[in-house]
């Protein structure tokens, strides 16, 4: 079920001797995942990186140094429909195709480094890592979620026509229409964003109704969270609703594993943000992980 082709990365150089590499790695359904690492030689902990809607691992380089540079190994891996990974962009087979590629994913990394990695959901990621988690597939030693996608701006009767056409046209091609602008105060971040060929602004039925869906039952279920985790929040976020994330904080406080932190005025990409803010988020997961709450 397994095939590994592993190769230098054009994206640059690991850390501590290190390149960074990419491969491709075979899912039980003979779907192909695009993954992308940057090895550390001297790493204590890994961590796997779980991006979002209509972006890629490659977007992610920045935040790997930054772990590569605090003793983390680090892998990352384009989602179905993503990225370098084939298929139709943003299409499902199966309602938690997303949910058993991580679960997959998840243990090969933690067979090839030898230890369970941490694991890190940005937006729809943070959505599709929790998911899993909450579900009993993987149970990593701490989740961090960035602005994760609890909740949707959307009006109810888009999300009711979601779930008919996850029915009956799943794979029907659609666009998000979520504007770029509301990634970062970074105008740099936004330009790149636009100008990525491998960043997408497309949907389906299907994911919708999985986006929706699962948002609302990670909420519902937040008193099964058992897993020490952090919560950053986006709280002048544009693409996902902040509320989903304070109604799950609310959900998850009797269960003592979770730590929210809420920036009031960044937008979506936390890791992208313009400084001093982006230095204010990776303070506090950096404060976060050296308080030993990754174990």
């Amino acid at each position: 079920m397994e095939r590994r082709e592993q190769a230098r990365s054009t994206a640059g150089g690991g850390h501590a001797g290190g390149q960074a590499t990419t491969a491709w790695l075979t899912m039980p359904d003979g779907r192909s995942l695009y993954l992308r690492g940057w090895p550390n030689a001297s790493a204590h902990d890994a961590v796997l990186i779980v991006h979002g809607l209509g972006e890629h691992s490659g977007r992610y380089e920045q935040l790997a140094h930054w772990f590569l540079a605090r003793g983390y190994a680090v892998r990352s891996y384009d989602q179905r429909g993503h990225g370098h990974s084939p298929g139709q962009r943003a299409a499902l087979r199966h309602g938690d195709d997303l949910l058993r590629d991580l679960a997959f994913v998840y243990q090969d990394y933690a067979s090839s480094f030898g230890k369970l990695p941490l694991l890190l959901g940005h937006s729809m990621g943070g959505l599709v890592a929790l998911r899993t988690v909450l579900d009993g597939r993987i149970l990593p030693p701490a989740l961090i979620l960035s602005s994760p996608a609890l909740r949707t701006f959307e009006a109810p009767w888009l999300q009711r026509l979601a779930a008919v056409l996850a029915r009956v046209l799943p794979n029907l091609p659609l666009r998000t229409g979520l504007s770029p602008d509301g990634l970062s105060h970074d105008a740099k971040v936004v330009e790149d964003y636009r100008n990525d060929p491998l960043c997408s602004g497309a949907i389906t039925p299907r994911m919708a109704d999985f986006l929706f869906r699962g948002g609302a039952s990670s909420i519902a279920d937040a008193w099964r969270l058992t897993v020490p985790t952090l919560l950053l929040v986006a709280g002048s976020d544009r693409l996902v609703d902040p509320s989903g994330s304070r109604a799950f904080a609310d959900g998850a406080w009797a269960t003592k594993q979770l730590t929210s932190r809420f920036f009031d005025t960044l937008f979506h990409e936390l890791f992208n943000e313009a400084e001093t803010g982006r230095h204010q988020v990776l303070a506090q997961l950096g404060e976060w992980l050296r308080r030993g709450a990754a174990g």
